[in-house]
């Protein structure tokens, strides 16, 4: 994507719920897919709704783990003139010690079974708070990811909830918590910070 090369969000809409293969949107399409995951209430829901700028596309909630399912949203974005249609999946958060372990291995497995065998999945978002130190459930994913090969770009969330001289030195401090080397995109639903860093990431993935 260059420079001068524009991506805009024309429409987003909810498209379905899956927790197997034969509930995906319709494969025929081959439409590309980015898929988001984070400990629970790290703000994807926010951050998916800020992206789409569409309020309420994801439902947003102040009790973690309510994201039980895989959640396909289909966007369509105007590039240079052209429209491209896309997915963004919700994926459940990890990490929550409330929810039960029998649950929390159900939504691993499908979550696991989806990321692993998708074809048209091109890249998965990891959502970090800004404000905390990675826990220990955020590097065992972000392990996960990289030792099966699958395309990370990392996001710091709530990034308006800390000072802007603070910023670069927490991203410093979660990267090498995690032990990452990759670039973060600092985002902030509330603001829009990171947005536009966003897109141009998912617009240069929809132009291959």
């Amino acid at each position: 994507m260059t420079d001068d090369t524009a991506i805009t969000i024309i429409s987003a809409q909810y498209a379905a719920s899956a927790v197997r293969a034969d509930q995906y949107p319709n494969p025929e399409e081959d439409l590309c897919e980015i898929a988001f995951i984070g400990r629970s209430n790290v703000g994807k829901s926010s951050l998916l709704n800020s992206l789409a700028r569409r309020h309420g596309l994801a439902r947003t909630s102040g009790t973690p783990g309510k994201t039980q399912t895989l959640n396909f949203y289909r966007l369509a974005a105007k590039i240079d003139e052209e429209r491209q249609d896309f997915f963004l999946v919700d994926l459940p958060g990890y990490g929550y010690a409330r929810t039960g372990q029998k649950n929390r291995r159900q939504w691993a497995k499908f979550s696991e079974e989806y990321m692993l065998n998708s074809p048209r999945l091109k890249l998965i978002c990891q959502l970090i708070d800004i404000r905390h130190l990675p826990m220990a459930s955020d590097i065992a994913a972000y392990r996960w990811f990289t030792e099966n090969n699958l395309p990370i770009q990392l996001i710091a969330t709530k990034a308006d909830k800390i000072s802007r001289m603070g910023l670069k030195r927490q991203l410093e401090t979660i990267k090498r918590g995690l032990g990452a080397s990759c670039n973060i995109i600092a985002y902030s639903a509330e603001k829009g910070l990171g947005r536009d860093d966003l897109l141009d990431v998912i617009g240069r993935l929809l132009l291959k």
